[in-house]
């Protein structure tokens, strides 16, 4: 029985944003099945410091500093008529680091997560690989681009046209293509006529995020309409721009003690001027987002640009809070009706205008949201079908031998 290889493009440890909680919750998984040998980039230095975390997940770690700025992954990436979301995360260590591990250990199954990290699957291999898209990065640049102007339209269209073309190439080489919803597996099967492209949702950990647990609470003046996620991600900083701008003002002239509380880590310059304007707070890192959902009214993601199942919405649904959503942010997650949603500024300010003014229905509407997502979303459950994927490999019977594995 062979071990496990995790490439990661960004460490799964602390599990403190949504593409390192869905890591995270998946090597955890597989370390209770087999031995796991991590190797995966750092691009915090605290990310560096805390690798003693994964100590009892895996068999041997690797985390492996990335440096190079985006004029220089933009140049390498015109210069070789590759994709930048490639070029920055080629690394040199990386790759001597993957050749090390399949010489030495015996190497059953690759599981890659997210489409950065392909690149380093040897072009030949008799390991299974297990490539976890989450999803189409190429669609999300294709989306930049329709939102941006000159240049820089050129640029995110090129980036997106060059990164679709790799995502296909690789899902036609690998045994399996992992999405976080059907709706994104679907769309992928269409645009690329891949197969064994399979919908491993993500989950979430309704005993820490629990209202009766045991948390530091806050106290607030107001209102409160709280917004989380990592505040210099683009569809973050458009989203809280556009509802601080152009919503707040609707909600604030029906409810004038209204707060709209932007919760996240680096906040862009962009974001922390929208603390000038009367009725928004941006908090910046906090230790634990738990007490600002605790303390909140209503829940907002108003994204946007969304692909697959937002994490921050699953949080905020465990922490029994009514949620209003756009379309896209909701699209992925089966809630059942227990979120609302809407695109519009009248349909999302008359949605938390609703939730302010009637407190009882709001919370009934929380706790409707709590049951959902532990009926239907716990990490186990949504994990089970990495099983199939792993235990033929477990079981001895010999992986397939493959062409290539990646571009």
């Amino acid at each position: 029985m062979g071990d496990i290889l995790f490439l990661a493009h960004r460490s799964p440890f602390p599990p403190d944003r949504g593409d390192k909680i869905r890591a995270f919750n998946v090597l955890k998984y597989l370390a209770a099945r087999k031995r796991v040998h991590l190797l995966a980039f750092a691009d915090d230095p605290r990310d560096l410091k805390q690798s003693k975390g994964l100590v009892s997940l895996t068999a041997s770690r690797s985390i492996i500093w990335r440096s190079k700025s985006r004029p220089k992954a933009l140049i390498e990436a015109l210069a070789q008529r590759k994709a930048a979301s490639l070029t920055a995360f080629d690394n040199r260590v990386m790759h001597d680091a993957v050749a090390d591990i399949l010489a030495r250990r015996s190497i059953d199954t690759i599981y890659v997560f997210s489409s950065q990290m392909a690149q380093y699957v040897p072009a030949k291999t008799r390991a299974r690989v297990v490539m976890d898209f989450c999803d189409m990065d190429s669609l999300k640049f294709a989306d930049y681009a329709r939102g941006s102007r000159g240049p820089m339209r050129w640029l995110m269209q090129r980036e997106a046209n060059l990164l679709f073309q790799f995502e296909r190439q690789v899902a036609r080489r690998v045994d399996a293509s992992l999405f976080v919803s059907e709706a994104e597996a679907a769309l992928f099967r269409t645009r690329t006529g891949a197969a064994n492209v399979q919908v491993v949702e993500n989950g979430i950990d309704t005993d820490f995020f629990d209202p009766a647990a045991s948390f530091r609470h806050i106290d607030t003046t107001g209102r409160l309409i709280a917004f989380t996620g990592q505040m210099d991600y683009r569809p973050n900083v458009e989203a809280v721009t556009w509802f601080a701008e152009t919503v707040l003002p609707h909600i604030r002239l029906a409810h004038p003690d209204a707060v709209f509380a932007i919760v996240g880590r680096n906040p862009t310059d962009a974001v922390k001027a929208l603390a000038k304007q009367d009725g928004v707070k941006v908090t910046g890192e906090v230790a634990d987002v738990r007490p600002w959902l605790d303390a909140a009214a209503c829940v907002v993601a108003p994204l946007k640009i969304a692909r697959g199942i937002q994490n921050k919405v699953l949080e905020a649904m465990a922490m029994e809070r009514p949620v209003v959503a756009s379309n896209a942010a909701a699209e992925g997650i089966d809630h059942d009706g227990t979120i609302l949603s809407g695109d519009s500024v009248a349909e999302v300010a008359a949605a938390v205008n609703g939730l302010l003014a009637d407190p009882a229905a709001a919370a009934a509407m929380g706790r409707k949201a709590r049951e959902r997502v532990k009926a239907r979303y716990g990490w186990d459950a949504r994990l089970a079908a990495l099983d199939s994927l792993i235990a033929p490999a477990s079981k001895g019977a010999p992986p397939t031998t493959r062409r290539k594995a990646a571009a």
